[in-house]
């Protein structure tokens, strides 16, 4: 009996899971296992809701507090709304969450001496990608330049061009 029917339907099952895994990861993120928060008034929500948008979940690959699921990012959701209950205004908030897990917890991170990698450093790298292409570009040229054409070539010149009466053959 022949082992190729066997491989070649496993292959066909391990390339039809490999076709349907990433589709759950098309589905987008789920709404956290956590109680509804209820405030005093819209102006309470509205602040809630651009927090938990604006700030990162510390356990989550680059996932904001609405799109997690991790326990630490409900824990966050519900000490947001306690301090949004409480009176405190937004900019305590972001500054006790920063005090507490550092910049990473901002999607927007503060330019400052820690931070000047992250913001520049892109563009650095593209300047510095760019001259030395335009290094290696302008040295090439040179390189190649043009050289004095040799008597085999400069015979077949002519032929081409008609022996000098202007290309008319």
């Amino acid at each position: 009996m022949r082992p190729y029917p066997v491989i070649l339907s496993l292959l066909c099952l391990g390339a039809l899971a490999l076709l349907i895994a990433p589709t759950s990861l098309l589905a987008g993120p789920t709404a956290p296992p956590s109680e509804p928060m209820t405030f005093e008034s819209e102006e309470q929500e509205v602040r809630y809701q651009k927090l938990i948008r604006e700030l990162r979940c510390t356990v989550c690959q680059n996932q904001n507090l609405i799109e997690s699921n991790a326990p630490l990012a409900n824990d966050l959701r519900r000490q947001i709304s306690l301090m949004i209950r409480d009176g405190a205004e937004s900019e305590e908030i972001v500054d006790y969450m920063v005090a507490r897990y550092g910049d990473f917890v901002l999607f927007r991170p503060p330019m400052n001496a820690t931070t000047y990698l992250l913001w520049f450093g892109p563009i650095a790298m593209l300047v510095i990608g760019l001259s030395a292409l335009g290094m290696i570009l302008y040295r090439r040229r040179n390189q190649v330049g043009a050289g004095d054409l040799s008597e085999e070539e400069q015979e077949r010149l002519r032929r081409l061009l008609g022996d000098g009466d202007g290309g008319k053959a």
